[in-house]
């Protein structure tokens, strides 16, 4: 078996195995020197911790609510506050799931650790912006807490007026959470745009450049660009309960659908902020893995701006039964359809690169495969929800439920877990079992579409979303959505084993384990402090030619001869942070 990993044009051979312990997880030891660290690489991983356990958190209470549903009122939750506290948790497992897990776990776990080495850069622009940004995600978990422990939330994690501004619950607690985890996200939105923008290495132009790069560009932009709309409009928020100021709330003269404007101008954007960074996983994993270049690298490029741009043009779909003109509904439901376009595309190019490839069946590869079947079904039920006639029947049921879990479920977190296992021996420099690795996607797979297809049923015929009890009727398909669910949280233990395992027990990885062509595959794994010992020559990334598969060392080794660097490529004096 051979494929290639090394790009045209690079002349740096595969280092094999690490020769020294001198990598970014052993050069310092001891607590304080990970609480303070300036390693781009830590703060990748300390931020992997973070993201997990809040899903985690937000996992179980997803499954406190199904169980709840088994019973058409309510086998979970009993009393006189059942439905409150089926509320409180419902609020809570979307608020976390939203806030503290979609839409840092990319870009803020797997972007902090790779955006540098992609570059052949030794870390962030500003590294201890990178830090401080990772501090506010963790006081901004500090306030989620506070408002589970103090007297709960049970808004929506949408916190919508007029009842967010009347509740007696934790609503200041929780804005202010969400509010502080935005500075997180524009801080680390920054810091790409710049590390990007000015630490390319020479040879690297724009479309030399991972489609990862690009991915984490474009959302970026909508981070830094979108995420302060948020951030005001939960502050008026705050004021309007705290001072009573009409801005939302009509007992004050306020309008509560100015509010639904200004939420919705920032979430639908976040929803590829969401997303976005998933599709540039999607790109490496499966041009590496089908050992092939990608098909139509430019388009895959411009779809990626094209949708950041785009996405701030449609968050009125979200409010067609809110009262709009015809013809604003009109606007928007086609600027929906047009969003799709880029989309659409990158699923047409993910194929088309599989397409006649060497396609070798990792658990990347089948993460990566389970993710176009299940983003494809969000996308194309999406379709129903910018329809007009459509959506006025699908409103605020379960089919909604279905088509975003599917999109931010069945999309970045499966993109996100086929991530990690694609990075995990780069990143820790263990191998894990491919075998347990398969067996999670496979569980995954089947628990996904158990839990969630049924809902299309429910919502389809009528059944609402967010209701504590329901008629009769909805109990079987309820039933198979909770089994769906149990399923599902097997196989995210499986994957979560499989990882943990192999930290102790899995074989030493080497350096280019999958026949990557980018450069994190130049170095060593785990890689070295300061990532490069020198400066690695940049080449076409997607070119897979110059690599062949050792049998004997079970890993690749490069081809191609070793050429003398010039001058512009010595290495840069190591800068002390």
């Amino acid at each position: 078996m051979s494929a290639g990993s090394i790009p045209s044009g690079a002349q740096i051979r595969d280092p094999g195995y690490p020769t020294h312990s001198e990598n970014y997880l052993t050069n310092s030891k001891g607590i304080m020197s990970w609480i303070f660290t300036l390693d781009h690489k830590r703060i990748g991983v300390m931020y992997l911790i973070g993201v997990t356990c809040a899903f985690a958190f937000a996992g179980l209470l997803a499954l406190a609510i199904r169980l709840h549903l088994l019973s058409p009122d309510g086998a979970m939750f009993k009393g006189e506050n059942a439905n409150n506290i089926y509320n409180q948790v419902f609020t809570l497992h979307g608020a976390v799931m939203v806030f503290l897990f979609i839409i840092p776990s990319i870009p803020a776990a797997l972007g902090n650790f790779l955006v540098p080495v992609m570059l052949g850069a030794k870390d962030v622009a500003f590294p201890r912006l990178n830090l401080c940004s990772f501090y506010l995600w963790m006081i901004g978990a500090v306030f989620f807490l506070m408002a589970l422990l103090g007297s709960q939330l049970d808004t929506g994690w949408t916190f919508y007026t007029p009842y967010s501004t009347t509740t007696d619950t934790s609503v200041i607690a929780a804005t202010m959470g969400a509010f502080i985890l935005g500075f997180s996200s524009i801080f680390t939105g920054l810091n790409f745009i710049v590390t990007i923008n000015t630490m390319r290495p020479p040879g690297m132009t724009w479309f030399r450049m991972p489609l990862f790069l690009w991915a984490t560009y474009a959302t970026s932009i909508i981070q830094v660009l979108a995420t302060p709309v948020l951030g005001i409009t939960l502050l008026l928020l705050i004021a309007e309960r705290t001072m009573h100021i009409g801005i939302f709330d009509p007992e004050y003269n306020g309008d509560p659908v100015t509010f639904q404007h200004f939420f919705w101008f920032y979430s639908h954007p976040a929803v590829y902020i969401m997303i976005l960074p998933a599709f540039g996983v999607i790109s490496d994993l499966i041009s590496v893995h089908s050992h092939k270049r990608i098909f139509g690298y430019r388009f895959i490029a411009y779809s990626s701006i094209a949708i950041a741009l785009l996405g701030f043009l449609v968050w009125g779909h979200h409010m067609f039964t809110a009262g709009m003109s015809s013809l604003t509904t009109i606007i928007f439901s086609a600027l929906t359809f047009t969003v799709s376009v880029p989309s659409a595309i990158k699923v047409f190019n993910w194929l088309a690169t599989m397409y006649k490839g060497s396609i070798s069946l990792t658990t990347p590869m089948c993460y990566a495969i389970s993710f176009i079947f299940l983003f494809t079904i969000g996308g194309l039920t999406g379709l129903h929800l910018g329809t007009l006639a459509t959506d006025l029947h699908l409103h605020d049921t379960y089919f909604v439920v279905a088509h975003f879990h599917y999109v931010m479920v069945g999309g970045t977190l499966v993109a996100f877990i086929g991530g990690v296992f694609h990075w995990w021996p780069k990143m820790f420099g263990k191998m894990y079992s491919e075998l347990f690795g398969r067996l999670s996607c496979l569980i995954v797979f089947l628990g996904f579409n158990l839990t969630f297809l049924p809902q299309f049923v429910l919502g389809s015929r009528g059944m609402p979303r967010r209701y504590a009890t329901y008629d009769p009727e909805f109990q079987s398909l309820h039933v198979m959505s909770t089994y769906g669910a149990l399923l599902l949280g097997v196989g995210l233990t499986v994957a979560l084993f499989t990882l943990l395992y192999s930290l102790i027990w899995g074989k030493r990885a080497p350096a280019n384990p999958w026949g990557g062509a980018t450069l994190e595959w130049h170095c060593t794994s785990p890689p070295p402090f300061y990532n490069f010992e020198r400066a690695p020559s940049v080449g076409d990334p997607y070119e897979f030619g110059n690599v062949e598969w050792d049998s004997e060392d079970e890993r690749y080794v490069s081809t191609e001869p070793e050429r003398k660097l010039v001058p512009d490529e010595q290495p840069s004096e190591v800068p002390a942070h």
